[in-house]
């Protein structure tokens, strides 16, 4: 699905004179204490349940201690924080809380006596529960935002091209809480993303506490905003930027410090301290040890019971195609897969025998604004083609592409070599991973995107996989088969 456009309006709407994003909603506000009841019901029922057909003494009020050691666990993890919904609902920390309880109640048996084997069996359902909760409330909440509902206001301080790069940032997409109501610019450089200029600050620091508390406060007062989002550049030192801090903390408003770096998955952001200087470590992207390993394993046992349970469809594909159309079953390109190397790539053929020889009278005629060639009626598609790129079923014979190494399930979308020959600097990072069979590219509006949206998703997804995430985007590209859209 794309998000641009709906980010895009989202942000329309609250710069609008007279209009502002609601923070009501149906979940707005909610979504905590339904996550709480969730997590206390997964864990209580079953082991009350499990104790009373044990005939366990006491089963109730040893299910109601469980089930508080669990919400415990999970608040001494803060999985109930506000910036916890915006990371999605990954299944990775539930697993790893569930472990914490697991150890706990053991711990507490031991010793007590708490607990014992059926109880402790019977909280394998508070693991599913707890995350098809947080998954389910994650989905809310994300339906709420693209209607301009449970947002957070956000006053931006920083240069005028650094609002309108974070404006323009935050407006690309919905999956997040926050809507710019106003900025403060630093400077006298022009705003040109719309949002209101409440105040200007000097270049310079202040002299006193009061420069620039005094105009940031007042603009958070007129605008009611939630938080203020500060962007680092040379004018906002270490020093002006703590007296800032100061003032708007003594007003109870919230201060966010935009280091300036972008699409970094959090799980590879750790805060450090030193000598009273605080500090961002980032973990570079993973790219060997033992998440390989079980990436590799993955591709190549999924790809080989894949093929295996659909065999019998690709046969059937694959008569079809010989009675369609004259040529060929299968379609061999050459692609260019990890750091640079050609592979052969194969498909069901889904264009008249001799559609690379057309292909350069159609150049003009090519709807996609970067260096891939898309057009939405190709006359060279067959009709069975047509069918099979509309549901992705012309992808299938990839499998054996992944069975041999050549590209991993998940990945950026494997280009052409004449594509690669006109790429930069930036755009051949896509090639640090083997290309894949689907992606952030499917999933999120596949032709429909623009260059520029293709390689940012793809430039997301090389410094960012993990093997949770490849789980994830398979799930998610079921339903993007299904549906259909920007496949042509």
């Amino acid at each position: 699905m794309r998000q641009s456009t709906s980010g895009a309006s989202r942000q329309a709407v609250s710069l609008a004179p007279g209009r502002a994003p609601s923070r009501s909603g149906p979940w707005a506000g909610r979504h905590v204490p339904v996550a709480v009841c969730a997590d206390i019901a997964g864990v209580a029922l079953p082991t009350a349940v499990t104790f009373r057909l044990m005939g366990e003494p006491h089963g109730v009020h040893r299910a109601v201690v469980i089930a508080l050691v669990w919400l415990l666990v999970r608040v001494a993890a803060r999985r109930y924080a506000a910036w916890t919904w915006d990371e999605g609902a990954p299944v990775g920390p539930v697993v790893r809380d569930w472990l914490v309880l697991f150890g706990a109640l053991a711990a507490l048996h031991a010793v007590s006596g708490l607990g014992g084997t059926p109880a402790l069996a019977a909280l394998c359902p508070a693991l599913f529960v707890t995350a098809l909760c947080r998954k389910a409330v994650h989905h809310r909440l994300l339906a709420a935002r693209r209607n301009a509902r449970a947002l957070r206001r956000v006053l931006v301080i920083g240069e005028a091209g650094t609002v309108d790069a974070v404006v323009g940032q935050l407006a690309e997409r919905t999956d997040h809480g926050y809507v710019v109501v106003g900025a403060c610019a630093v400077g006298e450089g022009e705003v040109l993303s719309g949002v209101r200029v409440c105040a200007r600050l000097a270049d310079a620091e202040p002299d006193g506490l009061d420069g620039d508390a005094v105009p940031v406060r007042d603009a958070a007062e007129t605008l009611n905003a939630d938080l203020v989002f500060v962007a680092t550049s040379r004018h906002m030192s270490g020093t002006r930027l703590r007296r800032l801090s100061w003032a708007l903390h003594d007003q109870g408003c919230s201060l966010m410090v935009l280091p300036g770096i972008t699409e970094v998955a959090r799980r590879r952001v750790r805060l450090t301290s030193a000598a009273g200087l605080t500090m961002l470590h980032i973990a570079p992207p993973t790219r060997g040890g033992l998440p390989a390993l079980l990436k590799d394993a993955t591709d190549r046992a999924g790809a080989l019971l894949l093929l295996l349970v659909l065999a019998p469809l690709c046969a059937l594909l694959a008569l079809a195609v010989r009675v369609g159309s004259r040529g060929p079953v299968l379609y061999r390109q050459t692609r260019v897969g990890r750091n640079g190397a050609p592979f052969p790539m194969w498909k069901f053929r889904t264009m008249v025998a001799d559609a690379d020889r057309m292909k350069s009278d159609l150049a003009a005629a090519n709807e996609h604004d970067g260096l891939m060639f898309k057009m939405r009626q190709d006359p060279r598609v067959t009709p069975v083609g047509r069918l099979l790129r509309r549901y992705s079923l012309d992808e299938l014979p990839q499998l054996v592409n992944v069975l041999l190494g050549h590209m991993s399930l998940v990945g950026p979308r494997p280009p052409l070599p004449e594509e690669v020959a006109r790429y930069d600097d930036v755009e051949m990072r896509r090639l640090a991973v083997r290309p894949g069979l689907t992606g952030l590219w499917q999933v999120s509006g596949r032709s429909d995107l623009t260059w520029h949206e293709t390689v940012s998703l793809d430039l997301r997804y090389v410094d960012n996989w993990s093997w949770s995430w490849d789980v994830a985007v398979m799930a998610r590209t079921v339903r993007a088969v299904l549906d259909g859209r920007g496949a042509y």
